[in-house]
């Protein structure tokens, strides 16, 4: 159904992207209320659309754009919608999308082919270790992935070291999928409880929600805490549900590889103009194969870097770096600009640190505010300098801090009923 590009040179892939965004775009003007708004306003017709240079043409799809409007992006009958699924609403509200039968097939192959990369098989077990409900697209994407490769797999949900591990030493997976931090938990409570976690089945991680690598592809502090407690592979796979796609790493572990049949990317500046590859950009994305509620240049928020230099996995497609932080993140505190992950970052360095959110809101004279809670069984002068000199080191600012209970982080980290761990707040 979905042609595999992974090993197509630059021309053919522009060749096949541009055939299937001539279709997408009168397909979405016959069948979009908003897009044939947006091409109506802009006297523009289907036609105009030729090459991925042309989308240019056309203005950004934002969040804000499909906010309680989601019907006006929908391109199919009521009843021909498959599964609804929301965002995490860590921007705003919540989105709904709506998944036709073929974008749930597009799903699986997405996940599929991302398995494939960092080596998963038919004879692999997988261990999933976030939620699948509350309307969470990722959780049925690993399903749907794992059903297509027939790989065996089990849905443990998050948290809860105990029955993690009961499930690790009884069916034995070989892959877990996890958010990160979550690991160190993992392994203390095996080491409390005498469990040979270093010769358990598990061989690989796939770290989802939290960059486990710095932007030169070495491991940050939280990847090197974990590399250093367990002797598993660790990969980072990216994805949002807008996109329904995923940017995961090969083995060779430099980058999120980009699926070229199922999405066009662009890295685009404050202007909305494409950036040089190798400068940091906003993911702008155009959906390939969807026919539920497809998009037209749409904005993710997200910071990244394009890396087209060849991969030794054998792969020709060109990789997203990790995401540097949010647009609407980007916190400027006395004079520096700053992006939640280094200061998570920062936080996975200093020992006695067990979890942490961080707050951003404006003072009285309109600037930015940093407060950061962490949570740690230890309260002490010496400890909160310690805190304060590693932020003057790796940031050359210092945030206020306030040291509660992990289990009072905790209650925050998951407030309104989350269904991720939510660490930074914007109150602005």
């Amino acid at each position: 159904m979905f042609q595999n590009l992974d090993t197509k040179s630059v021309e053919e892939i522009k060749a096949y992207q541009e055939i299937e965004l001539q279709k997408l775009v009168h397909y979405v003007y016959a069948q979009s209320p908003f897009y044939k708004k947006v091409f109506d306003e802009h006297q523009l017709t289907p036609n105009a659309i030729q090459t991925l240079e042309d989308l240019q043409q056309l203005p950004v799809t934002q969040k804000e754009d499909l906010n309680g409007k989601e019907e006006d992006f929908l391109c199919i009958p009521t009843h021909e919608i498959a599964e609804y699924f929301t965002t995490s609403g860590t921007l705003g509200d919540p989105i709904t999308f709506m998944y036709s039968e073929n974008d749930l097939e597009r799903l699986a192959y997405n996940e599929a082919t991302s398995f494939e990369g960092i080596g998963i098989n038919n004879k692999d077990i997988i261990q999933l270790m976030t939620t699948v409900d509350k309307g969470f697209m990722a959780g049925i994407a690993y399903y749907l992935g794992a059903r297509k490769l027939n790989a065996g797999f089990m849905r443990v949900g998050p948290g809860v070291p105990q029955m993690q591990w009961n499930m690790i030493q009884k069916i034995k997976p070989t892959t877990l999928i996890v958010v990160p931090s979550f690991i160190p938990h993992l392994v203390e409570f095996a080491e409390k409880n005498n469990i040979d976690y270093k010769n358990s089945s598990v061989k690989r991680l796939l770290c989802i929600g939290e960059p486990v690598r710095n932007q030169d592809f070495t491991l940050n502090a939280l990847g090197a805490k974990i590399a250093s407690l367990w002797d598993v592979e660790l990969f980072s796979t990216y994805a949002s549900t807008e996109m329904g796609t995923a940017f995961t790493e090969c083995e060779a572990k430099r980058g999120g590889h980009h699926h070229p049949e199922l999405l066009i990317v662009e890295l685009l500046d404050e202007n909305n103009k494409v950036v040089e590859d190798g400068k940091k950009g906003e993911v702008t994305i155009t959906t390939l194969g969807i026919t539920g509620m497809p998009l037209l240049r749409f904005k993710t928020g997200d910071i990244a870097i394009k890396h087209t230099e060849k991969c030794s996995c054998g792969r020709t497609t060109f990789r997203l770096s990790p995401i540097l932080g949010r647009k609407n993140h980007q916190v400027k505190f006395k004079g520096t600009t700053l992006y939640p992950p280094k200061i998570e970052d920062t936080l996975h360095q200093i020992k006695g640190v067990e979890n942490f959110v961080i707050e951003v809101s404006k003072n009285e004279i309109e600037m930015d505010d940093l407060h950061v809670l962490i949570g740690a069984q230890i309260n002490t002068k010496a400890f909160i300098s310690d805190i304060k000199e590693a932020f003057q080191s790796n940031l050359r600012v210092t945030p206020k801090i306030s040291v509660k209970t992990p289990k009072e982080i905790q209650g925050l980290m998951f407030r309104n009923n989350s269904r991720k761990p939510v660490r930074f707040f914007d109150l602005r």
